[in-house]
């Protein structure tokens, strides 16, 4: 059994952030409903008027109960959630997202990383994981630089009295990389996901059933 991750209360609203943009966040999003037999919420979405991340996660997870819960925004431009709104003559307003009404935990994935910009108000991904009162899973991917990206993550998630459930690496480990991190942060490391060379719902059960 995983412990890390047996060790986390998922009937908390658990919000998967990234430190950074296109690192990983929907594929650790699909392990994660698996392993939970969750559903998925993207309470914002932008660059894909065909549903994005959402249709993705229909593809890659399996249980049947799975459900996709509606986005609060959809935006069709592939920009930062601001700029995307901003072409369609609308606005982003953080007080205005609820969360959705299931009878199952599940996870929310946000758009890019802490700051990305939801408003022309300074209101960003971490005002909405503060409204929503969520728990945070970090997702950070292996590259030259994610050591200062993390931390930085970190240092503002704790500074917002923000809950770090774990971290979650993608990528081969660099040298090093994981050591400090864990060092200066003192957060668990949940699992470590490779970059998958095919991407379907087989290949999210036999990482999920290796994890256990």
């Amino acid at each position: 059994m995983n412990k890390a991750l047996s060790g986390i209360d998922f009937s908390i609203p658990t919000f998967v952030t990234g430190i950074g943009t296109d690192v990983g966040k929907t594929v650790v999003s699909a392990i994660l409903c698996e392993w939970a037999n969750a559903d998925y919420w993207k309470p914002i979405q932008s660059g894909d008027p065909e549903g994005g991340d959402s249709q993705t996660l229909k593809k890659l997870v399996s249980h049947s109960s799975f459900r996709i819960l509606k986005e609060a925004y959809q935006f069709d431009a592939p920009l930062s959630p601001h700029a995307a709104a901003e072409l369609e003559g609308k606005k982003i307003k953080v007080d205005s997202i609820a969360l959705p009404k299931s009878n199952k935990p599940f996870i929310i994935e946000g758009a890019g990383g802490l700051l990305v910009p939801l408003n022309y108000e300074n209101d960003t991904i971490c005002d909405l994981i503060l409204k929503l009162d969520a728990q945070v899973i970090v997702v950070v991917k292996e590259y030259l630089g994610n050591i200062n990206h993390t931390l930085l993550t970190i240092e503002h998630l704790k500074r917002c009295r923000i809950k770090i459930a774990g971290l979650v690496f993608v990528g081969e480990e660099l040298p090093y990389t994981f050591d400090i991190i864990s060092k200066s942060t003192n957060i668990q490391m949940l699992f470590r996901v490779p970059i998958f060379k095919t991407l379907n719902k087989n290949t999210i059960l036999n990482f999920v059933s290796k994890l256990d």
